[in-house]
């Protein structure tokens, strides 16, 4: 709760728009990480609560049979920018820039060392960046189990592209092939299935003073 508290009070990027937004404390071995909030995120108080969330969560039902009540109660949600960044020159939303993200991580690391996560979801092209240190296609690292250390933890790492209504690419191939895989590989993975294992209760709160 301590470190949710310090990012609540965060106001380091003038041109990022609040309220922060994050998930609740729950402790997983799932961490899951997007890029940033979206416009409508704010107001609803919680990560991917508006279009690309009924996507990304539809995705979860389809491939491993939990609810998004049931997904948001075991998997930790966490963004590389805490804030939404504004819109773009055209469609979409603007990317938070690289001073934005590195002021965020210090965030993201407090977040990794107190869940000491088994499994990672990047969610996107940023996410995969800032996990992976990734810059090429998707293709390259969708559909596997990438072992990676990350802030000082072995982590595995699946990625999923952004459930984005702009992104065209988990609609034709090789994204058409490769989501299903990649979102296999997460719902057979051994941490992502002790997550949602009834022995686990849902909505665990992270230890006090922790997250």
């Amino acid at each position: 709760m301590l470190l949710h508290r310090r990012l609540e009070a965060c106001t380091a990027c003038p041109s990022m728009h609040g309220p922060v937004v994050h998930g609740p404390p729950i402790v997983t071995p799932v961490l899951l990480v997007g890029q940033a909030p979206g416009p409508r995120e704010g107001a609803f108080g919680r990560p991917f609560a508006w279009t690309a969330g009924k996507t990304l969560f539809r995705w979860f039902e389809a491939a491993a049979g939990v609810s998004e009540q049931e997904f948001r109660d075991s998997v930790y949600m966490s963004a590389v920018a805490r804030c939404f960044p504004g819109k773009a020159g055209g469609k979409g939303d603007r990317k938070p820039d690289r001073d934005e993200m590195a002021r965020c991580q210090q965030f993201l690391a407090g977040e990794v060392d107190i869940l000491r996560p088994r499994l990672v979801i990047p969610v996107g092209g940023v996410a995969i960046e800032q996990v992976l240190g990734h810059k090429g296609p998707l293709a390259e690292v969708i559909g596997e189990t990438l072992r990676v250390r990350w802030h000082g933890v072995d982590v595995d790492a699946i990625c999923l592209p952004h459930p984005s209504g702009v992104s065209t690419w988990h609609h034709v191939e090789p994204g058409r092939t490769l989501l299903p895989r990649a979102l296999d590989l997460i719902a057979r993975h051994p941490a992502f299935v002790a997550a949602f294992a009834p022995t686990s209760p849902p909505g665990r709160r992270a230890r006090a003073g922790a997250a």
